[in-house]
C-alpha cells in the first residue's frame, strides 16, 4: 500500500488542485470544480482506522449562514482525528464552495446531502456516478458561481 499523505497537507493539496492557476476561482464551472474535487477526493491521507474517518460529501441549499441568502453548493472532505489513546476526539472539514445567486430555480431544488466513506463497502467511482445523474447537475450548470471558497474548519 502506497503511504498515505498526513491530514495536515489535505488543504494545501485542495487548495493546488482547485487552484486554476492564473485564473480566477469565478472563471470555473461546475463541472471542472467537481472534478478537481473528486481527484482531491480519490487522494488517500493517514486517518484513524474507522468506517467514517475519511468521508466525502456533497451538499446544497439556500442559506444566510453569514450575510445575504445564497444557494450554496458544498463539496467537503471530513477527517476524524482521535486522540493519543485512539478515541474520536474532532472532525476537521474541508470544504470547496459555490455560492450562486439564490434564484427561483436553485432555491426550488431545496436541500440535499450524500456521503462517501473510504474503507466502506462503497466505491468511490459508483457514488460520483450516482450524483450525476441528479436533476441538480443540469440545473446549477446554468448557472455561473458568483464565488468559490476553499476553507477549512474543526467541528
Amino acid at each position: 500500500m502506497p503511504r498515505r499523505l498526513p491530514i495536515e497537507q489535505a488543504q494545501e493539496r485542495l487548495r493546488c488542485e482547485v487552484s486554476p492557476g492564473q485564473r480566477p476561482f469565478a472563471e470555473l464551472d461546475l463541472d471542472e470544480v467537481w472534478l478537481r474535487f473528486v481527484r482531491f477526493g480519490s487522494q488517500r491521507f493517514d486517518t484513524a482506522n474507522t468506517p467514517d474517518a475519511d468521508g466525502l460529501l456533497c451538499q446544497y441549499g439556500t442559506h444566510a449562514f453569514d450575510g445575504p441568502p445564497a444557494f450554496t453548493l458544498d463539496f467537503a472532505r471530513q477527517f476524524e482525528v482521535n486522540d493519543a489513546s485512539g478515541e474520536h476526539d474532532h472532525y476537521i472539514q474541508l470544504h470547496c464552495e459555490l455560492r450562486y445567486e439564490p434564484v427561483p430555480q436553485l432555491r426550488a431544488l431545496g436541500h440535499f446531502e450524500s456521503w462517501f466513506f473510504h474503507d466502506t463497502d462503497e466505491e468511490l467511482d459508483r457514488w460520483v456516478d450516482g450524483l450525476g445523474l441528479h436533476e441538480f447537475w443540469t440545473i446549477v450548470r446554468n448557472f455561473h458561481p458568483t464565488e468559490i471558497r476553499v476553507y477549512q474548519e474543526q467541528v
